[in-house]
């Protein structure tokens, strides 16, 4: 069976990083971006991250400039953005293609380990729904990521347990990632 351990990926600063590399550690992988509505959620990530880090948590965070173009920097201008305004300690990689044909073989699995089943009925859920089925309706028909900021939550197996869309907040899944440390 593959999991997550199956794959590679790039940091943000060059270097090649096998994900086997967090055998054993609880995962909460996510697409990111500096110059969209949901940037925010940066904080949210780096506070789960600060809070679990030491009980076997680790964030993953993706930058990809897929979504309207919301991360045009370098990879060292979306590092230096994220620690500067958010403090982020969590690991970054490349930016990374995480939709389409070109999408990453990471993001491959993650969106064919958890397929894309709906926005939350939040707000924010509702709005993302209502603009991608009027602007993007053809977003709508698979199961690849749909905006920035989609996170998966993977377990200490190395297998994809959840997946939580960009309206959801990361602080509001401290229970599930509670549940798998």
């Amino acid at each position: 069976m593959t999991t997550i351990y199956d794959f590679q990926a790039e940091t943000n600063n060059g270097a090649a990083k096998a994900l086997s590399d967090y055998k054993g550690k609880v995962l909460l992988v996510t697409n990111t971006a500096s110059k969209c509505g949901f940037t925010y959620q940066y904080e949210g990530l780096q506070k789960v991250y600060e809070e679990y880090k030491d009980k076997g948590l680790e964030v993953l965070g993706f930058p990809s400039n897929q979504f309207g173009g919301q991360e045009p920097g370098s990879d060292e201008e979306v590092a230096e953005f994220c620690q500067i305004n958010y403090g982020v300690s969590f690991p970054l990689f490349a930016k990374t293609d995480v939709r389409e044909e070109t999408a990453h073989p990471v993001f491959q699995y993650l969106t064919e380990a958890a397929p894309f089943v709906g926005f939350d009925s939040s707000e924010g859920g509702q709005k993302m729904d209502g603009y991608l089925r009027s602007k993007m309706p053809e977003r709508m028909e698979d199961n690849s990521i749909k905006w920035n900021f989609t996170k998966f939550l993977i377990n200490r197996e190395g297998q994809v347990v959840k997946r939580y869309e960009s309206s959801v907040n990361p602080l509001d899944i401290k229970a599930d990632i509670e549940a798998l440390l």
